[in-house]
């Protein structure tokens, strides 16, 4: 049986634009340019792709989980009308200080979705704007991606800190890292 081939993504601020006084309605979630068309070849080459995403907006009460899958079911909309997919969804609802095992940088939301794909995510490219997004993932063997977008936009033309993992790689924005990874993918067979 061929291995799946998963691809990894923070949503807020990667997929679409991040707002300091978060993402609570629908209406307020606007895709990044390019970014559904990325998902969309990725799919079209194989790739399943998931998100992991810190929500802590439920936590501190700044929106329900109905207008959380409000967002979503916009998100998979436009998607689909862009040919593309996303696989699932998974989020942490908690707050900072609540001390769960899921808010990124701890490695829980990747831990579901090892548990959820029966995979190993050894080398499952994870792909996030900001620190803690590729932390999580490497915690567990994901391979860093940081894209400038969002908060990663404060990197462009910078050395990354070492808050980063050393390997991290960096990429414009979500279609550049679609056309690194396909390009990679290519090369490789």
């Amino acid at each position: 049986m061929t291995p799946i081939k998963l691809v990894i993504l923070d949503r807020d601020g990667t997929i679409n634009e991040d707002s300091a006084e978060f993402i609570k309605s629908a209406d307020e979630w606007l895709p990044l340019p390019g970014a559904l068309e990325a998902i969309a070849r990725l799919n079209h080459a194989g790739w399943h792709v998931v998100v992991a995403s810190n929500q802590s907006g439920l936590g501190r009460g700044l929106f329900e989980v109905s207008d959380l899958n409000d967002i979503h079911t916009k998100m998979h909309s436009m998607l689909a009308a862009a040919g593309g997919r996303m696989d699932a969804v998974f989020y942490c609802p908690h707050a900072a200080d609540d001390g769960c095992h899921c808010r990124k940088p701890k490695p829980g939301l990747f831990e579901q979705i090892s548990d959820r794909y029966g995979l190993d995510l050894k080398n499952v490219p994870v792909v996030g704007d900001s620190a803690r997004d590729v932390v999580a993932g490497v915690a567990v063997g994901c391979e860093p991606h940081l894209v400038l977008t969002g908060k990663g936009a404060a990197y462009k033309g910078r050395s990354l800190p070492d808050t980063f993992p050393p390997n991290t790689m960096v990429h414009a924005d979500l279609s550049a890292f679609a056309d690194f990874l396909l390009d990679r993918e290519e090369k490789a067979a």
